[in-house]
């Protein structure tokens, strides 16, 4: 099969606008351009009952809170999703509109965390502060309107990074409780090469290399499981997953056997590759028609994980086996 015609003109918009690839500008730069390219791939942004922004103690001081709540008079189910980037872009605001999508789909709150970055927090006080503010989330249920038996945690990229180390620190530290995890094109194994080319027009391995180098100032920090989910021993007890990757994505192949070992340890996982599909498609529903489709399956495995009824969702393999 040929290459899917968004991805073919989304490439060529990139090489005909002399769009640099991240990892060559400054941080500040990348910081921007990134957001940007978010928002203008994100297409228009919904309204949602409430969005307010929340502070909460964290492992290195006050931790931002962004709040999406659709129209409720009680306790909510809540995911809490944090933002891609490599640990070393991205804010509150790149995942707003995510955020607000999936509020209105669910419907639910939405919670996403103003995590610390890399390099001025490296490796691991991202995955601190999401799991601080998780559990204080679980802790205040009655401050966020939440309905602590329902908590998800979910993200895209570094934030499906941290999603799946969040669920390991909660098991090993006895909590809080979560009823699903989100991981959509995770990096999930730190310590092997990226497959693909280097096209710089995408995300690629030269991508995956400039962030790991933000994030991991040691590098026997890549083999410990909360950087590298894969490497954990164990993954028995972890919440149920719905896992998301894309075709051309080079962390495809980590993010799918990170999905078939949760499946071996007896956690029940969905796995859905959109053919055909690149690295940052879901954050970008306006240029990828995917993006919408895959939204919409992340709503529908939330409504099923917290109770509702399940809409089929469409756009997607299910890979078995």
């Amino acid at each position: 099969m040929g290459e899917h015609p968004q991805v073919a003109a989304y490439r060529a918009a990139r090489a005909a606008a002399g769009t640099p690839p991240l990892y060559t500008q400054t941080l500040a730069q990348a910081r921007a351009a990134d957001l940007a390219a978010i928002r203008a791939g994100g297409g228009a942004v919904e309204q949602v009952h409430e969005v307010r922004d929340t502070h909460v103690p964290g492992p290195g001081g006050d931790l931002l809170l962004r709040i999406h709540r659709p129209a409720s008079s009680g306790p909510l189910p809540t995911l809490v999703y944090l933002f891609g980037g490599g640990w070393t872009l991205g804010s509150v605001d790149t995942a707003d509109g995510i955020c607000r999508r999936l509020a209105n789909a669910v419907p639910c709150q939405v919670v996403t965390v103003g995590y610390r970055l890399a390099p001025e927090h490296p490796f691991p006080a991202a995955v601190h502060d999401c799991h601080a503010a998780v559990r204080w989330i679980a802790q205040h249920p009655v401050e966020f309107g939440t309905d602590p038996e329902r908590i998800a945690v979910g993200g895209d990229s570094a934030g499906g990074n941290l999603a799946a180390a969040v669920t390991l620190l909660a098991r090993e530290t006895g909590g809080p409780r979560i009823a699903a995890q989100v991981l959509v094109y995770p990096n999930t194994d730190q310590t092997t090469d990226p497959v693909g080319d280097d096209d710089p027009t995408l995300f690629n391995r030269r991508s995956v290399a400039w962030y790991r180098g933000h994030y991991l100032v040691d590098p026997a920090d890549a083999y410990d499981p909360l950087a590298s989910p894969l490497l954990a021993a164990h993954l028995g007890g972890l919440p149920p997953a719905l896992v998301v990757t894309a075709e051309r994505d080079p962390l495809r192949e980590e993010g799918e056997r990170y999905a078939h070992r949760l499946r071996e340890a007896g956690v029940p996982t969905t796995l859905s590759r959109y053919a055909g599909m690149i690295h940052g498609f879901f954050a970008m529903p306006a240029s990828f028609d995917d993006g919408r489709r895959a939204q919409d399956e992340v709503a529908a495995f939330l409504r099923d994980r917290f109770g509702s009824p399940p809409v089929p969702p469409s756009g997607a393999r299910h890979v078995d086996g």
